[in-house]
């Protein structure tokens, strides 16, 4: 009669104790310490259609240019 052994069921680990288990016992100079979220960076002035819109409207507004008299390549 062969002998079945069950397996071993790993259990999971809290910080202190995957700390423990890597680096040892903790002395004074380490601590876990929780964050706040990150802000953003910066806040976003306009959107992409925004400004596509924007520029649209920019360059409808310009008064024609009138086209320069280009050199003739006879003269």
């Amino acid at each position: 009669m062969p002998f079945w052994r069950k397996p071993d069921r790993l259990r999971p680990l809290d910080e202190a104790a995957a700390y423990a288990r890597c680096h040892g016992d903790r002395d004074e100079s380490v601590r876990v310490v929780k964050l706040p979220p990150r802000r953003a960076r910066y806040d976003l002035l306009a959107t992409g259609e925004e400004i596509r819109r924007r520029f649209e409207e920019r360059i409808d507004a310009r008064d024609p240019e009138p086209l320069a008299p280009t050199p003739s390549a006879t003269a």
